[in-house]
């Protein structure tokens, strides 16, 4: 830093231009940091990319899934994840909920939490130390606030992906529901009606696909349908899918007919989707209150009373 600082003192004889390109330079180093955790974040959790890379180049001496960190993540994991087993339990759902079933997606998402936690508060302090106005105490608070961003950013963002991804559940469940009442009426079988399900929802609704096509696979490695159908609960968190899960595995208990429970439960679940509409469009008027308050109502009554003051301001002034 210090040979930075006299290379820069050769260049520009003003201290003034040595500090204002030394602090530009600081803010590059930054977002290049920032730059490079973004990237590594998007290809250590990436289930596409890590899908293509396996199909693309699958060489036997590769091993396809796992980032160029991975070593020394997997060394540092007995530090980096929580040793109680129900905290790391709820991390791991909560990752399967958000589309990340790798082996090392727990070690990855501390691994990048941890360097948050480090990271951000040093380029902080780095950074701002050579603000001119800034005390050491203003320093030290934003350094704090970077350690709160670093520990529960990570948090935040698996939640929001968590959000998006069950909502693209959600959107591709009734096609989804209506495809197998098609096929089951059809007279496909369970396997069959699912896998025709799963290719046909591969361009429109990828994920849901790709998780009935999950639960065909594990259907056909030899575990039980009613695990089967269990585990694709536990995957998307969804109560609709849980309930059509508990519904088939009833169906597939007593022996009743699948494609007659499918009916009925798309009806209801159709009910379902009517209620909640009515119930959003009923708080409507109660969510315009604020719109109406803050943007309609001072127009209004700018053009309503806005010529009476006028006239009460010229009468006053003469």
């Amino acid at each position: 830093m210090d040979y930075l600082i006299g290379v820069l003192n050769n260049l520009f004889h003003d201290p003034q231009m040595v500090q204002m390109t030394f602090i530009a330079l600081m803010a590059v180093a930054v977002f290049c940091l920032a730059l490079a955790g973004m990237f590594l974040m998007s290809t250590l959790f990436h289930p596409v990319r890590n899908r293509l890379h396996s199909v693309v180049a699958p060489d036997a001496g590769d091993s396809p899934k796992e980032g160029p960190f991975a070593p020394a993540v997997k060394a540092l994991s007995p530090y980096l994840v929580p040793k109680k087993d129900k905290e790391r339990n709820r991390t791991r759902a909560r990752l399967v909920h958000a589309g990340y079933r790798g082996e090392n997606a727990l070690a990855n998402f501390y691994a990048i939490k941890t360097l948050l936690i480090i990271g951000l508060p040093l380029a902080v302090f780095f950074g701002l130390r050579w603000v001119p106005g800034v005390t050491s105490l203003q320093v030290l608070q934003a350094a704090a606030v970077a350690v709160l961003v670093g520990a529960i950013g990570p948090n935040y963002v698996l939640g929001k992906r968590i959000e998006r991804r069950k909502r693209r559940l959600y959107n591709g469940f009734p096609d989804a529901l209506d495809l197998l009442v098609v096929c089951t009426e059809a007279g496909y079988g369970l396997k069959p009606a699912l896998q025709r399900v799963s290719d046909e929802l591969v361009v429109g609704h990828p994920d849901l696909s790709e998780e009935l096509a999950l639960v065909n696979s594990e259907m056909r490695a030899g575990v039980d349908r009613v695990d089967a159908l269990k585990n694709l609960a536990e995957r998307t968190g969804l109560d609709e899918i849980a309930g059509l899960v508990a519904l088939l595995s009833q169906s597939l208990r007593f022996g009743t007919s699948i494609a007659e429970s499918l009916r009925i439960y798309s009806e209801e679940f159709r009910d379902k989707r009517m209620q909640r509409a009515e119930e959003e469009a009923g708080t409507i008027s109660t969510k315009m209150v604020f719109p109406l308050v803050l943007c309609m109502f001072p127009a209004f009554f700018v053009v309503a009373i806005g010529p009476a003051v006028i006239g009460l301001l010229d009468h006053f002034q003469r």
